[in-house]
């Protein structure tokens, strides 16, 4: 329900005043009479009323008017989004080198996938029109969500991404080749996949060039991003008494097989070495890889005055018909 009028309503905040200025008019002084006759002889024929009822039903009957004049109206909408037509499938290393410590998340030190989530979160809801797929790999590939319009569904499976949920290693190729078959059979305008890694190819069946190769064929472009400090990073390991402590470990991403990924299909290579790098990667192929929002507004409103006037009416009739009556 909506008032077309509602400018109207702030008349309604005058009732009540109405109601005080005719309680303080309303008391009457105190007349003595010396005999009640001659009371009763001036009391004959006076008009008198329920003036607490008379006052309600006139207050009620101008609040109905008020209430028309806005102009009620009820009906419903119904908005159509169109998707975009672009599929994007983003495909995420959770391999055991991503717990190294090389970031760092709201001013403190993070490892590299608690980092790539929240850069992820981000992206998937700066897209709200795409149908975006999640998969995750280390010495295998694992579908994590199909292509999929629910991103807060999306979101909860990208939140339970951990480290070791898979075998470790790093199988590439392999995960190219698991997102190309999620993404080959799709009618849409654009597919891309965006996959990020802090190793090189070391596991899997399929080398990332033969993957690359796929893609090109299918059209798919792929987006690769190299992720991680250059040179050592810090990385948590646990001693032989089970204590945590940090080691300096070597950083070893394979730049030029990712950039000839990227190069084949079309898309592009990125290296992000720090937390700002990764979110500026991430901005920029959202801004390269742009979306359409079509909307389709549709309104069906019924008016509702004549009921509210039909009410006002009423109410200020009864208020008339009490008015006229005389007390015996």
């Amino acid at each position: 329900m909506r008032f077309l009028h509602p400018e109207f309503l702030w008349l309604l905040a005058l009732l009540p005043l109405l109601a005080i200025l005719r309680g303080r008019r309303s008391a009457a002084p105190a007349l003595v009479f010396s005999s009640t006759s001659i009371a009763a002889v001036l009391a004959e024929g006076r008009k008198t009323g329920p003036g607490g009822i008379i006052a309600a039903l006139r207050l009620l009957g101008l609040g109905f008017l008020i209430l028309a004049f806005a102009r009620p109206q009820l009906g419903n909408t119904t908005t159509e989004i169109e998707a975009s037509g672009i599929d994007i499938l983003l495909a995420v290393d959770v391999s055991g080198s991503m717990e190294a410590l090389d970031f760092t998340l709201k001013g403190k030190s993070a490892n590299r996938l608690d980092v790539v989530k929240s850069v992820m979160h981000t992206f998937i809801m700066e897209r709200p029109n795409d149908r975006i797929g999640l998969l995750a790999f280390s010495g295998r590939p694992y579908m994590v969500s199909p292509l999929t319009l629910d991103h807060d569904w999306l979101v909860q499976r990208l939140d339970s991404l951990s480290i070791g949920m898979i075998e470790d290693g790093t199988a590439i190729g392999s995960a190219i080749g698991s997102g190309l078959n999620r993404l080959r059979d799709r009618d849409a305008k654009s597919r891309i996949m965006i996959l990020l890694t802090d190793g090189m190819n070391n596991a899997g069946t399929v080398p990332p060039l033969v993957a690359a190769e796929a893609a090109e064929t299918l059209g798919i472009k792929v987006y690769t991003i190299g992720a991680g400090t250059r040179g050592e990073a810090p990385m948590p390991v646990k001693d032989r008494f089970g204590r945590k402590r940090l080691m300096r470990v070597r950083v070893d991403i394979d730049d030029e097989t990712l950039g000839q990924v990227a190069e084949m299909t079309g898309g592009r290579y990125f290296r992000a070495t720090d937390t700002k790098s990764l979110e500026k990667v991430y901005q920029e192929i959202n801004t390269m890889e742009t979306t359409t929002r079509n909307i389709k507004k549709f309104e069906n409103y019924r008016e509702l005055y004549s009921w509210f006037v039909f009410a006002a009416l009423f109410f200020l009739g009864i208020e008339i018909m009490l008015g006229r009556r005389r007390l015996p």
